[in-house]
């Protein structure tokens, strides 16, 4: 054990030292070449190539990028309330952060990954884990927002998620941390043989992408990492990466650290498929949500579910495979082709590729060196198809560009390394600013990536920005890969901390993008799809008012009879038929964010008064040249009061 601690502050000197070079060298590089600036600027009113999804890690949502320009477009919200869209704020989309603990406003994003027809990405769906409450959900690009989030039961620490598979017939969910299945009361030191990890997988349908828990893999109390599918050759296979198989529970730096050899666990979800569907697996007691947006009613349901379908390993033979890997891995990645799949073993100095063909011939050859409750082990040997000599230290992440190269991060040395499928030859290094996490290529996670550019996320950065107290911005950058040489083109601050990125061209999405929901499909229960459905109505101490917006006018614009103590529920539905004129609304007093309403759309805030007095609203989004005028006024009487319950717009209240 000291022996082991004497190498992490070895490695911990080797970090600071390293750091340390790479600001040196950073403070003589001096700015970027003219040709690179060229390179990433979009001329006004151009538009750029690519999207970039780049995960908001704690502050749980995703954040859209232009590629090559760096512009942020859009902070997307998932896990998190959004005062700014009064995502989580309004009634419509509350139920979408409820779980089985209840309301939970906040998660942990990591890990975007973009839906797939034939092996290559289509531009409809995004996919997202939350980490801490293990939850999926699903962004439909059609309209930016967050359509759907299924809770994950069975899970916690919800990490190796989510990546789909090659005509999105699932998305998966690995848990990070194992956990008593089912939960229960025991001691932590009895994790061994006791706890047990669950791979989740998670239906998609086809047409609209609506998700359902197809069956949950029951595995070996391991910490399940990353993942990604197999393609072409490998398809209908997922690879998971795995490290304590010490089934250790604390100082997991030490403790989960004395095997020579963690895991990939390799998957055929097709003969678990195909099980399931003749009936096989268990039913077992659960309790998760499941939420759903309806864009028809702007409003979302949650439903909490009962039960789901788990499956042994030892119920499927044949199904499930460990791949011994260097300690510790991190990354684990498929190639175009699904011939090689890479395990990144964070504590290793080599890079190791693993051959899913010569995987298939050990099996077949059952050249096993034992195994893991029941899950045969795979000879090393027999499964490995080279590696990359000493590229360089704290291997993470490994994408493709499709043309024979992968790109791999290393944490510690602060760099993105190119090199070659096959001959496993190092080709070119870059220096990353700094401590680099995950690295995406467009469509480097299918068989078609698009590679012109990668992105490297990084971690620390320290000098690149200007200071901003204790704490600097999390940052991604931008290389050139379309020659022999990658080329550092551009540095941009990120939302939050990029754990993961998925990249698309934008000649996918824009084409899909929708620019207004129409008015006469709203079917939302409290719309007003004119002024002349405009109204207010009393149920006891609940007031219900059925507003509209406008450039530039609300209506009703006054409002009186409303008490002390009475639940007023704002209903506005803005009228505007052209694309990009929302209208915000806000009402001083009132216990919630803004709204911030769609053309066609309704949305509603709760406002409990209590005082009496006449208290105005407003349009918080600027909307045309009479914005300031667009406003209105509601009186509050005492709650004893014979105050008559009246409305108007243009005329006086008599």
């Amino acid at each position: 054990m000291k022996n082991i601690l004497k190498s992490s502050i070895a490695l911990l000197c080797a970090t600071a030292f390293l750091t340390s070079c790479n600001n040196t060298a950073n403070s003589n590089a001096g700015a970027l070449s003219s040709s690179a600036a060229e390179k990433v600027y979009v001329a006004p009113g151009e538009h750029d190539e690519f999207y970039a999804f780049i995960s908001g890690g704690f502050s749980g949502q995703l954040s859209v990028y232009g590629l090559p320009s760096g512009r942020l477009f859009k902070v997307i919200p998932v896990f998190s309330q959004d005062a700014e869209k009064a995502y989580g704020y309004n009634e419509e989309t509350k139920p979408m952060l409820n779980t089985s603990h209840g309301f939970v406003p906040w998660d942990d994003a990591h890990h975007p990954d973009i839906s797939q027809t034939n092996g290559v990405i289509d531009g409809r769906w995004v996919f997202i884990n939350g980490n801490n409450t293990p939850r999926i959900a699903k962004v439909d690009l059609s309209v930016f927002e967050t359509t759907e989030i299924i809770e994950i039961p069975n899970s916690a620490g919800n990490h190796s998620s989510s990546f789909v598979t090659e005509n999105s017939e699932y998305v998966v969910a690995g848990t990070r941390f194992s956990v008593p299945i089912p939960q229960k009361d025991m001691p932590i030191k009895d994790y061994k043989g006791n706890f047990k990890g669950s791979l989740t997988f998670i239906s998609v349908e086809p047409e609209h992408g609506h998700m359902d828990i197809k069956f949950q893999l029951i595995m070996p109390g391991f910490d399940y990492d990353l993942a990604h599918p197999g393609r072409g050759a490998s398809h209908g296979w997922f690879f998971f990466s795995t490290y304590n198989s010490e089934e250790a529970s604390t100082l997991m730096e030490v403790n989960a650290s004395q095997n020579d050899k963690d895991f990939i666990a390799a998957v055929n979800w097709k003969k678990i498929e195909e099980y399931v569907n003749n009936g096989g697996g268990t039913m077992m007691p659960a309790n998760y949500a499941h939420n759903v947006y309806d864009e028809a009613t702007h409003s979302a349901t949650s439903t909490m579910k009962k039960e789901v379908l788990v499956v042994n390993p030892s119920e499927v033979p044949g199904a499930v495979f460990l791949l011994p890997t260097p300690k510790s891995p991190h990354g684990c990645d498929v190639d175009p082709s699904g011939e090689y799949i890479v395990g990144n073993g964070k504590l290793s100095a080599n890079l190791t590729v693993h051959s899913f063909t010569k995987m298939l011939s050990a099996i077949e050859n059952k050249k096993f060196a034992g195994d893991a409750y029941g899950i045969p082990i795979i000879n090393f040997e027999d499964v490995l198809a080279g590696v990359v000599e000493q590229p360089g230290l704290g291997p993470l992440h490994t994408e493709f560009d499709g043309k024979g190269n992968a790109y791999t991060t290393f944490f510690i040395s602060s760099e993105v390394v190119k090199w070659k499928l096959g001959t496993w030859e190092v080709v070119d290094r870059q220096p990353c600013y700094y401590s680099v996490g995950h690295l995406m290529i467009p469509g480097g996670n299918s068989q078609k990536p698009f590679g012109k550019y990668v992105l490297a996320m990084n971690k620390i950065t320290k000098d690149r920005y200007l200071p901003t107290g204790p704490e600097v911005t999390q940052s991604a950058q931008l290389y050139d890969i379309s020659g022999e040489k990658m080329e550092l083109l551009l540095d941009f601050p990120t939302v939050g901390e990029p754990h993961y990125a998925a990249g698309c061209p934008a000649d996918l999405i824009k084409p899909r993008s929708k620019k207004i929901f129409n008015l006469e499909d709203n079917m939302h229960p409290y719309a007003a799809k004119s002024e002349a459905d405009t109204k207010v109505v009393r149920d006891g101490n609940v007031v219900h008012v059925y507003m509209t917006t406008i450039r530039s006018h609300f209506s009703p614009d006054n409002i009186e009879g409303i008490k002390v103590g009475d639940k007023v529920y704002f209903h506005i539905t803005n009228l505007e038929q052209d694309y990009d004129v929302p209208h915000g609304v806000s009402m001083i007093g009132a216990n919630t964010s803004e709204l911030l309403i769609m053309p066609g759309q309704t949305e509603t805030f709760l406002w409990e008064p209590k005082q009496v007095g006449v208290w105005p609203f407003y349009c918080t989004d600027f909307c045309s040249a009479l914005h300031q005028e667009m406003q209105g006024y509601v009186r509050v009487s005492s709650a004893n009061s014979n105050t008559p319950l009246k409305w108007s717009l243009g005329e006086d209240i008599e």
